[in-house]
């Protein structure tokens, strides 16, 4: 009997670890060292023992870790309470197709030249318009001059309705990928990187599946995100005034209404940035509560079905958030001492 119990429990090991094997399939591409097998994580994830009914924090923890659920793909959050510093994740630390998330980096470098007198929000850019190209022909798309717009008008148009060709004049303004990954760094920032102009990552869109694969270019972990629209929200790197263009043109963003905002109360204020590609639905921003809280939140989505499956997946964890902190708030509020009971 004893060795039957530990072959059924060896054999339920294996079948864990088959299910995880099973996950993705290898595929191919040029950029190998920038993939990463959702089955070599398998372990480190899940572990190798049968699993026991885990433990969480708190009430909010286990809310999401059964919101995030990865059966039908990768879903990657981060939040923190501004006011206390309290912060959740789940997956928080695995890497995640930024999309247009991106272009909060991308603006915020160019609005640090514009604090350290290298450009003026008047200086005009040409929008950078995409040329006919085949997948993977090349390493960058081929992308003409167009329009000459005033920065002010490219950083509204990148934030507010995600334009790619506004983007990418602001990229080549600053002296492309590489010069944003390098404020990245310089910001304390290690977990986002961007590595392809708007045009070559729509261009080359589809060649990896990140429901399944982890590829690292142009990624950013949900945690580094939220760094990064913590210290933005904080003042850290920009001056007020570059920071009110940023954070200004986040409340105005008309894309994603789906997403974070969707089911979040009327009184609650949202400023963020949304990002779509291949398989994958993001949305990261700050939600301001009535009563002047403040919480950064970063949600990536991947797979789920379609679209629709993932806004709605990005819109029910945003409310978890929204309602779960408020609801700590609440709790903290209500047992504190008061101020004539602490005299």
């Amino acid at each position: 009997m004893e060795k039957a119990s530990r072959n059924l429990l060896l054999g339920r090991v294996f079948g864990l670890l088959a299910l995880g094997w099973a996950m993705v399939l290898p595929q191919a591409s040029a950029h190998a060292d920038d993939l990463v097998d959702i089955r070599s994580a398998f372990d480190s994830t899940f572990g190798t023992q049968p699993r026991v009914q885990r433990r969480y924090a708190s009430a909010l923890e286990a809310q999401l870790a059964a919101l995030a659920d990865p059966g039908r793909g990768r879903i990657g959050v981060a939040a923190i309470d501004l006011a206390t510093g309290r912060s959740v994740a789940v997956l928080g630390d695995q890497p995640f197709p930024m999309a247009s998330t991106s272009k909060v980096a991308i603006v915020a470098t160019f609005l640090d030249g514009v604090d350290r007198g290298r450009y003026r929000l008047d200086d005009q850019y040409p929008l950078m318009v995409p040329l006919p190209s085949k997948k993977f022909a090349g390493s960058v798309a081929p992308v003409r001059a167009g329009t000459m717009l005033t920065a002010q008008s490219l950083i509204e148009l990148a934030i507010t309705r995600s334009d790619n060709q506004a983007t990418d004049a602001l990229l080549a303004a600053v002296g492309g990928p590489q010069t944003v990954t390098a404020w990245l760094r310089k910001a304390g920032i290690p977990n986002v990187r961007i590595d392809r102009d708007i045009a070559t990552l729509v261009r080359d869109d589809g060649a990896v599946d990140p429901a399944t694969t982890i590829d690292t270019r142009d990624s950013a972990t949900p945690m580094a995100m939220v760094r990064l629209l913590t210290g933005l929200y904080r003042g850290e790197w920009l001056t007020p005034s570059s920071r009110a263009v940023l954070l200004g043109a986040m409340e105005r963003c008309v894309t994603g209404k789906r997403r974070i905002p969707a089911m979040l109360p009327a009184e609650a204020r949202v400023a963020h940035k949304t990002g779509s590609l291949n398989n994958t639905s993001s949305d990261v921003g700050i939600i301001n509560g009535p009563d002047g809280r403040a919480m950064a939140v970063a949600i990536y989505v991947t797979g789920q079905g379609g679209k629709p499956e993932r806004e709605l997946r990005i819109a029910t964890i945003a409310r978890a958030i929204y309602d779960g902190y408020l609801t700590e708030s609440l709790a903290s509020a209500s047992t504190s001492p008061s101020r004539s009971a602490s005299r």
